[in-house]
């Protein structure tokens, strides 16, 4: 095989999914708005995500946090 159609074969499924993803932006835009995303804390699993953010609330700041408070929580929970 030619080195441009095995670089064509790894490619395009990236650029399909791109391609999905600006049509799925771009019609969730013109149905709901612009939107605001962010990095979101899941208390109870302990990671972030990102995420859109609900108007008046605020994303997580990594410089917040503190991890040994997650497991004091977990601690706390269980006893």
């Amino acid at each position: 095989m030619e080195a441009r159609t095995i670089a064509l074969m790894i490619l395009a499924p990236f650029a399909l999914f791109f391609i999905y993803a600006i049509i799925h932006e771009y019609r969730r835009y013109r149905s709901e708005g612009s939107a605001t995303y962010g990095l979101v804390y899941d208390e109870e699993s302990g990671t972030t995500h990102v995420t859109g953010i609900v108007d008046g609330e605020e994303g997580y700041d990594p410089e917040d946090f503190d991890p040994g408070d997650h497991n004091e929580r977990q601690s706390r929970d269980e006893a």
